[in-house]
């Protein structure tokens, strides 16, 4: 008798809005269609229903010991650099006997380049846009922004890749939150290049409350710059590209799973040493202070950093 295939559990951010945790959970459904051969589960780290722990526990209760989670999220930044990997090890712990890999996040993949290209094309009004329509549009990309600057540095890789060889006059960069420069600010950068037509880009996979902001802040400047035209495309959504490239990343997990023992891996991918963090922010480096110790500084709770037991 052979294996079955690893499971597929899907890691979401969770949001306020409830369109946004349908869309979530429709994915989540539309990819066990597409793969009845693999139990397929999806939960949040925060805000929403279900939670990642019932994702988990409905996958063990359908008899699976292994499996796959992979981020559906564009960038890696606390949620998948801290958040999921501390959430799996709970589990873990409640759970016994059931093994899981990490996989990479989504983005910027070649196959996402080309749903964003298409939002352009949409919110340009054309279908085949030429270079030489696209030579006058500054497209300006909105991250979701954070206080890790490994991860807004991602939002930017996804920018130039975007402007790499598509003609568009410039591809700049902002973020509805947490990070500079904000969207006003973003629009001010664009004109400041001397665009004439924007289009405003949300680096989202789908609708929730961050795009509806970004769509809300990018009207409300138009209509302070009339001399400017300015245009709001869509986010990514649900599309084949997207369907087909989670079980991408699904694969290179459970690839990676055949070429070293699960535990092991979990805990390379997953930042040494954040057992004690559960829930906390995690941040990308290690500061050493005067006596040579290691702090670990959660600069989003303000306090000092504290240190470890070792």
């Amino acid at each position: 008798m052979t294996t079955p295939p690893p499971a597929l559990l899907i890691a979401g951010h969770g949001t306020r809005d409830d369109a946004g945790a349908e869309a979530f959970r429709d994915f989540v459904r539309e990819l066990g269609r597409r793969h009845p051969e693999l139990p397929v589960a999806g939960g949040f780290i925060e805000l929403s229903p279900p939670p990642l722990g019932e994702a988990v526990t409905e996958l063990v209760e359908r008899g699976v010991r292994r499996f796959a989670a992979v981020p559906l999220m564009l960038v890696s930044a606390g949620h998948a650099k801290g958040d999921i990997p501390a959430a799996l090890s709970r589990e873990k712990e409640r759970h016994p006997g059931i093994s899981y890999t990490y996989g990479r996040p989504l983005g910027p993949h070649p196959s996402l380049l080309s749903v964003l290209e298409r939002r352009l094309d949409e919110a340009l009004g054309g279908v085949a846009r030429t270079p030489d329509d696209r030579a006058d549009v500054i497209v300006l990309l909105v991250g979701r922004g954070s206080t890790d600057p490994d991860a807004n540095a991602e939002v930017h890789k996804a920018a130039r890749l975007l402007w790499e060889g598509r003609g568009y006059a410039g591809v700049e960069t902002a973020f509805v939150s947490l990070a500079a420069p904000d969207v006003p600010s973003g629009l001010d950068r664009c004109v400041k290049l001397g665009a004439r037509r924007i289009v405003v880009l949300p680096y989202f996979l789908f609708t929730g409350i961050l795009p509806d902001r970004v769509r809300q802040q990018t009207e409300g400047w138009a209509q302070a710059h009339p001399e400017v035209e300015v245009r709001s495309a869509d986010v990514i959504g649900p599309e084949p590209e997207l369907l087909d490239l989670v079980m991408e990343r699904y694969r290179e997990a459970v690839d990676g799973d055949l070429r070293m023992n699960c535990d092991s891996c979990v805990y390379r991918i997953a930042l040494p040493g954040f057992e004690e963090k559960v829930g906390l922010p995690q941040q990308p480096h290690f500061h050493p202070d005067d006596d040579g110790h290691h702090h670990h500084g959660h600069h989003h709770h303000g306090g000092h950093a504290h240190s470890h037991a070792h």
